[in-house]
């Protein structure tokens, strides 16, 4: 480190132990480390991409960013094994819409191909957990690409965390970072990808732990699926309120009213779709999530 490097530093320390001050950093990419010999390790992997448009069914992905990880028992993060970052070229224009909101242009990913085989190869036996900031999106589109991603737990780091109840603004990645004590510029899926590992490594006020063991601790529970088919269409509005979602039929799952709840507040949910909504000793349909099928296309 130089000395204005130094100098710099200092400043920054000096500032941060003030309250009327808050530092942010510009995000360095940790580099890849070696693990130790009998440390006892887990791997994870985060994921982000960037497609075409938002129907996984029918759009493409133009761009593959992973970092690949590892942490303890206890949630801790403790080094990088490796990164993949690839773009692929759609079989129609990416339109300028896209382009605007990712960057990517029709020139950038002309002539690329994801490797299929060094995608798999890199989500390897070792990967007990695929972490992305949106996994409602991303795993829908990677299972599609490579059915390796069928078989393996997901997380979602923007709604498996209520980041509000920590101390943070909102879920956005740049918020979350910045909260963090983080800034970059991201140009590249992969950029973000590091950018979500601080995030995950930072230690919440809240818990005194990082944000990746409650991230793991919430992904690991089981949650029920309770679908409100043909619940009358003047209560739509006490079921959006509830927190319920629409679901069109397009996809083959019920065309239906759906919530996701803890085991906990089943019974609280089928009492109020009992009293408030059919009237009577409904049993409506219910689905076992864990993290191999949360998030899945396939539920």
């Amino acid at each position: 480190m130089s000395t204005n490097q130094m100098d710099l530093e200092a400043m920054a320390e000096a500032l941060a132990r003030s309250p009327d001050y808050r530092v942010l950093r510009r995000l360095v990419a940790r580099p890849p480390y070696i693990p130790a010999i009998g440390q006892e390790v887990r791997t994870g992997i985060l994921l982000d991409t960037e497609t075409t448009g938002l129907d996984h069914a029918r759009d493409e992905i133009i761009e593959l960013g992973m970092v690949k990880f590892d942490y303890t028992g206890d949630g801790r993060i403790v080094g990088v094994r490796d990164t993949f970052s690839a773009f692929n070229e759609p079989s129609a224009s990416i339109s300028p819409e896209v382009t605007a909101l990712t960057g990517i242009t029709d020139e950038v990913v002309a002539g690329h191909k994801f490797d299929d085989a060094a995608v798999n190869a890199f989500v390897d036996d070792s990967v007990v957990v695929v972490i992305a900031h949106n996994s409602g999106f991303d795993r829908k589109f990677a299972e599609r690409y490579w059915p390796v991603f069928e078989h393996k737990a997901w997380g979602c780091s923007m709604s498996e965390i209520d980041w509000r109840k920590h101390g943070f603004v909102g879920s956005q990645l740049g918020y979350l970072l910045n909260g963090a004590g983080f800034f970059h510029q991201a140009h590249r899926a992969v950029d973000d990808c590091h950018a979500l590992l601080e995030v995950l490594a930072f230690e919440l006020p809240t818990t005194g732990s990082p944000a990746l063991a409650l991230l793991l601790e919430t992904a690991r529970r089981k949650t029920l699926r309770v679908w409100a088919e043909q619940s009358p269409f003047e209560l739509k509005d006490s079921l959006k309120r509830r927190g319920y979602r629409w679901n069109d039929g397009s996809d083959g799952r019920p065309k239906s009213w759906y919530i996701d709840v803890a085991e906990a507040a089943f019974a609280d949910e089928i009492a109020f779709l009992r009293t408030e909504i059919y009237f009577r000793d409904a049993d409506p349909r219910v689905q076992e999530l864990t993290a191999f099928s949360r998030f899945s296309a396939r539920i």
